[in-house]
């Protein structure tokens, strides 16, 4: 798309004239807002549409005529999607990618030149040196949320309702917080009364979350206690992404087209990849705020920096180191298995884990395996049949891996095999847990807490074993360890635990 400029307004053209610009090329002064006309009948869905957000005109159902009428009365903005940055090298205005690898040149149709795009975020549509971003600058929904009361009569652990206090105070003061809460602390009951004092002061809010699983098992669970409002689940693919709502759970790539939108962002797995290692995500994330806002970290494995910044006092943060059902955490067992690989090479499995399987086959306890490679998850498969009756493997690309946890839930399976997707997220009632390989690489030390906090979740059956299978003891084991060890500690100091 192409730009001509007439009396300070944008004009798009289709035609390649010397008078027509592209908005990378246009300067900043001639894309200043423009003041709204007060009686311009502006078009209330276009508003939720573009309320807090940043998009492109291919993501718009609405007209390019509607669109160019709304700005030429100052009810929406062209902002460029592709800049300059002070060293004259390119930046993302949508994903904040400023890594020159990430860009590319290709010969473009739409402005018959050679147009630069970014890389980093082509996944949500190309957005190049002649795409606009198009916001929204009239007036505001009218979001009257003030009288939608919290509708849930559970009742909070000791250590649950003094997170859930604090938040409440962060959100009146409109500054952050970090809340580290151990695995089956009950996390998003913490949240309840932060979300209902926010939506009473008329705020918008956002739970954020790297996975798509997590928001459609948020959606469902914060519109039963939130029924008079709609919750919005947006991830990719999903129908009603376009629309306003008080309170939204999206995935964190998804916040890629939001801006300035929320005065509370809850993000949930802040130490979850791809987020936690994505500094396009974090940007995401900052981007989504208004100025003047809320942020609140939720996470059970904060990695050392964050837990630095904690010891130094440098951001508000409050620790649930006991379970909602106050049982201690189980803690991780060592046994060393030999060479494992070189085992499973020659059709073996080292006789601890298969003396591990034996003794949970007879006491009828469902089972749970990590493994560090796919490849390995056949060949233990192939090796395991003849001793478990049931068993299944499930990874991240596997098409019929919610089926297969779901068999898992029902008590269909006896032992699911499985890679690190499962290691947040799922609860099975009275599993045990181990990890095949626990030296590798791939199982850092938050891995190994998360992959032990699968183990005794359920108030009905609070224990269980988490067995760490291993070729040699690593840094990450012996933290995670300690870490869980640590947490039961400060629990029963202060008095969170029954036992």
């Amino acid at each position: 798309m192409r730009f001509y400029i007439k009396d300070n307004l944008l004009i798009p053209t289709k035609t390649n004239s010397t008078h027509a610009y592209r908005i990378a090329d246009i300067s900043k002064t001639q894309l200043n807002k423009l003041p709204p006309k007060e009686n311009y009948p502006y078009n209330p869905s276009l508003q939720s549409t573009l309320q807090g957000k940043a998009l492109l005109l291919d993501e718009i159902p609405f007209s390019q005529e509607e669109i160019q009428a709304h700005y030429e009365n100052g009810y929406c903005s062209y902002l460029k999607g592709i800049d300059k940055n002070v060293r004259n090298k390119y930046m993302c205005k949508r994903c904040g990618n400023e890594n020159q690898e990430l860009f590319a040149s290709f010969p473009c149709a739409r402005c018959k030149e050679i147009c630069t795009y970014c890389r980093n975020c082509i996944m949500m549509g190309r957005i190049s040196e002649c795409t606009p971003l198009i916001t929204w600058c009239g007036p505001q929904l009218n979001q009257d949320t003030s009288d939608n009361a919290l509708q849930w009569s559970g009742t909070l652990s000791p250590g649950q309702q003094e997170a859930s206090d604090k938040m409440v105070s962060i959100i009146e003061n409109k500054s952050e917080l970090l809340i580290w809460a151990v695995c089956g602390a009950g996390k998003t009951e913490i949240l309840f009364k932060g979300i209902e004092k926010a939506l009473q002061k008329n705020q918008r809010v956002c739970i954020a979350t790297p996975r798509t699983d997590v928001v459609l098992e948020l959606a469902p669970r914060l519109q039963e206690v939130f029924p008079e409002i709609k919750v919005l689940p947006v991830f990719g693919g999903s129908e009603d992404r376009h629309h306003f709502s008080p309170l939204t759970i999206s995935t964190t790539h998804q916040l890629f087209r939001f801006q300035q939108a929320f005065d509370l962002v809850i993000l949930d797995e802040m130490d979850a990849f791809p987020y936690s290692v994505d500094k396009s995500l974090q940007y995401a994330v900052q981007k989504a705020r208004k100025d003047f806002s809320t942020l609140i970290y939720l996470t059970a494995t904060p990695d050392k920096n964050w837990q630095e910044k904690c010891r130094q006092n440098k951001i508000d943060y409050v620790t649930i180191p006991a379970r909602f059902h106050q049982f201690p955490l189980p803690v991780p067992n060592f046994q060393w298995c030999g060479n494992w690989e070189k085992g499973l090479n020659k059709d073996k499995l080292p006789t601890p884990v298969v003396n591990w399987m034996q003794e949970r086959i007879l006491l009828n306890k469902p089972m749970l395996l990590f493994v560090p490679k796919i490849h390995y998850m056949e060949k233990v498969k192939i090796l395991l049949q003849s001793i478990v009756g049931s068993l299944e493997t499930v990874h991240a690309e596997d098409p019929d891996r919610k089926e297969k946890v779901q068999k898992m839930r029902k008590k269909e399976v006896d032992l699911l095999i499985t890679t690190t997707i499962l290691e947040r997220g799922v609860t099975f009632p009275n599993v045990d847990v181990a990890v095949l390989g626990a030296e590798n690489q791939i199982f850092t030390e938050s891995a190994l807490v998360q992959i032990a906090g699968r183990v005794g979740r359920k108030k009905e059956f609070p224990d269980g074993t988490i067995t760490f299978f291993h070729y040699g003891k690593t840094n990450s084991m012996v933290s995670a360890r300690k870490q869980i060890m640590k947490s039961n500690k400060e629990a029963r100091e202060r008095g969170m635990l029954l036992l």
